[in-house]
């Protein structure tokens, strides 16, 4: 059990205070930031976060600083969910890791090569909920449970291991309750995963949905889903990972659609019958 988390002093950086968030809700324990003495690196029961010069689970130790130049992009909060077992699922459900992992340790530039954007849009996408919350951190060199920039980092982290859980839970009801649609446009055939209504309902349908077309690698080969309207009794339909070729503003004068979305990337549709809500989709497909 962990009773001590220790990370580097000075300037925080997304990395190390993600992984702190995720060990502050597994454990509880006080934050202190400074560098570790020899006797803090040899005993589990201080998680030595993205300071120390080594990567040893066992001894609760997740630097990654001195992995070598040809190493996998890796940061302090990778190795801290890989101990969890949740690294894996964290990589496939989480798009924003990967680019954390590049910025840690390759830098803006490479980051933004790797994300295929420019330079500058590496800024432009700094949030200012980030920046308080980093800035808050490195002010102080101990953090307990109690007080609020604590409270909200173990919330942080509780949320991220709370969503590591349910995402499985949803993909696993996803995977006994979908169909595979195919459906023909012409020559074309558009391929939708379709979630009918259930009792009880799926929670965050369209989300599970896209979760489980992703556990399934099925990205590359579905266009459409089709799920259950959290706010009535029919159906939403919409483009997966924005497919270029469908366009929902289409059908928005069609008796029963009684929203489409301006940009087309999905509509609402008081139809319940499969056979209808297969030519709402192909009625989207733009030919």
């Amino acid at each position: 059990m962990v009773h001590t988390i220790l990370t580097h002093p000075g300037g925080a950086h997304k990395d190390d205070v993600l992984a702190v968030c995720v060990l502050a809700a597994r454990s509880g324990a006080p934050i202190v930031r400074r560098v570790p003495t020899p006797e803090e690196l040899n005993d589990p029961g201080v998680a030595v976060v993205d300071i120390g010069g080594e990567h040893d689970p066992e001894r609760s130790n997740f630097d990654h600083h001195h992995f070598g130049r040809e190493h996998p992009p890796t940061c302090a909060l990778s190795l801290v969910l890989g101990d969890l077992g949740l690294y894996d699922d964290a990589l496939l459900f989480c798009p924003w890791l990967e680019p954390a992992e590049w910025f840690d340790s390759r830098g803006p530039k490479k980051t933004a090569a790797f994300l295929e954007v420019p330079r500058k849009a590496i800024s432009q996408l700094h949030s200012p909920i980030d920046g308080t919350l980093l800035r808050s951190f490195a002010r102080s060199s101990e953090h307990q449970a109690g007080e609020p920039v604590y409270e909200f980092m173990r919330m942080v982290g509780q949320d991220l291991l709370d969503y590591l859980r349910v995402v499985r839970e949803r993909i696993a009801f996803v995977a006994e309750h979908a169909e595979r649609w195919s459906i023909p446009v012409g020559e074309d055939v558009i391929e939708a995963v379709f979630l009918p209504r259930t009792d009880p309902p799926a929670e965050e349908p369209s989300n599970a949905v896209a979760a489980y077309i992703r556990s399934e690698g099925l990205v590359s080969t579905i266009t459409a889903i089709v799920y259950p309207d959290r706010r009535g009794a029919g159906y939403g339909i919409g483009r997966y990972e924005d497919h270029p070729k469908l366009d929902f503003s289409q059908v928005e004068g069609e008796a029963d659609v009684h929203f489409a979305h301006k940009s087309g990337f999905m509509c609402k549709t008081s139809a319940t019958e499969p056979d209808r809500l297969r030519e709402l989709t192909a009625g989207a497909w733009l030919r």
